[in-house]
């Protein structure tokens, strides 16, 4: 087996109570985990306590850790994670739990744990952590974990700050030596800003000022964001996504798909306190107004809709004639994605599109708040593009970073 510098580091030092990877994707520092915790598992066989190994979900845990390892070392030393959040792992049993929830502290509290692995740690409820920390209490205890970075005043990386027992490695992109010089060149491409800094030199950075800097010309002939009339493809797919407000304003984009390209060709917006509101009814057949408008548009979109206006969603299905699905709204992640899919040209706005351009250029962080968060201030086309991008480009474009 060849091994990166990095990664005969952590073989060679990660001997303390902490043993903590944070870095880039693609780093290899995950792939490392995989030959490293059968090794913790099996220096505690037959000890006293618990082994545990917790993820963001257990989703994730099964598609991030346990079938990965599957592929490597079989499914008798590695079994799938069963009903009762068990796993049995290179002869001991395994309990496999999702940490974004305060309730699995429970899970947690009264056991003994001798081993410990962690994945995507920085997406955990912090009490879960703080819970695990009172408990990884053997003189032989350990634990493992990984993560990306995210903001310095993140309450993980207090923790990597403090005085405990840890051994850190930070990661970047440049430290996997076998990763394929044309895959990284595409993940340079595909991050910017915050998500470059995170995700390819794997640093902790605060999220501040645009969120999109991608989309910064104001010049319709400069910026490849923006196309004419005559650039509008030939395409049978549609899609609508729409952000509902009630007093706030409801916006709606038109896309047309071609060649894995969304083209925003029409929007609708109207704001409830300029203008007043409107209910579901008129919003929906405004919306639809805007798809009969053009060809091949009505009733053949697909329509994605904020997933917390149920009523909206409702009218949409007594309706009846368009594909109604409840969008993605993870809003960090569908931020990445859609700067992934302004660095490639992925999504691109008519020049009619007055709303969604001007957003593009104003859109910026939060950074008055506590919360990793976009400034809600105008953001509303902004908010459907990200459906759009998260929920059907991520979903339906398998090549879609």
């Amino acid at each position: 087996m060849n091994w990166t510098a990095k990664q005969l580091e952590y073989l060679d030092k990660a001997t303390q109570r902490w043993n903590i990877k944070c870095g880039a994707t693609r780093s290899g520092k995950t792939y490392l985990d995989y030959y490293v915790i059968p090794k913790r598992i099996r220096a505690v066989a037959g000890l006293d306590g618990l082994v545990f190994i917790l993820g963001n979900t257990k989703g994730t845990l099964q598609r991030n850790v346990i079938e990965p390892m599957q592929k490597i070392w079989g499914t008798g030393l590695v079994s799938d994670i069963r009903a009762d959040n068990t796993a049995f792992m290179f002869g001991e049993k395994v309990h496999c739990l999702g940490a974004d929830k305060v309730s699995q502290v429970d899970v947690i509290r009264g056991s003994g744990v001798k081993y410990c692995y962690g994945d995507e740690i920085v997406s955990w409820h912090k009490e879960v952590f703080e819970m695990l920390k009172s408990r990884l209490d053997k003189p032989y205890s350990k634990f493992d974990g990984t993560c990306n970075p995210d903001s310095p005043l993140h309450w993980f990386k207090e923790f990597i700050d403090s005085a405990a027992d840890i051994f850190y490695q930070q990661y970047s992109i440049y430290d996997n030596d076998f990763l394929d010089p044309i895959v990284r060149a595409e993940m340079e491409k595909e991050h910017v800003g915050v998500f470059f800094t995170r995700y390819i030199l794997g640093e902790w950075i605060r999220a501040e000022g645009l969120i999109y800097p991608q989309f910064i010309n104001k010049n319709i002939e400069n910026d490849g964001h923006i196309f004419i009339d005559a650039q509008i493809p030939d395409s049978h797919e549609f899609v609508i996504s729409v952000d509902y407000g009630t007093a706030n304003p409801t916006s709606a984009g038109l896309w047309k798909v071609f060649d894995g390209i969304g083209y925003r060709i029409k929007e609708y917006n109207h704001d409830g306190r300029k203008d007043g509101q409107l209910t579901d009814e008129e919003h929906m057949k405004n919306i639809l107004d805007m798809a009969k408008s053009v060809e091949g548009a009505y009733p053949g979109a697909q329509v994605i809709i904020d997933p917390s206006a149920a009523s909206l969603i409702t009218c949409f299905r007594r309706e009846g004639t368009m594909q109604v699905i409840p969008a993605d709204n993870s809003v960090l992640s569908g931020i990445r994605n859609t700067a992934s899919a302004f660095s490639n040209k992925r999504i691109l706005f008519h020049e009619s599109c007055e709303n969604a351009i001007k957003e593009s250029q104003s859109y910026v962080w939060d950074e008055k708040s506590t919360e990793e968060k976009p400034l809600k201030e105008n953001d509303h086309a902004m908010d459907d593009t990200r459906y759009f991008v998260r929920t059907y480009l991520k979903r339906y474009y398998k090549d879609f970073a």
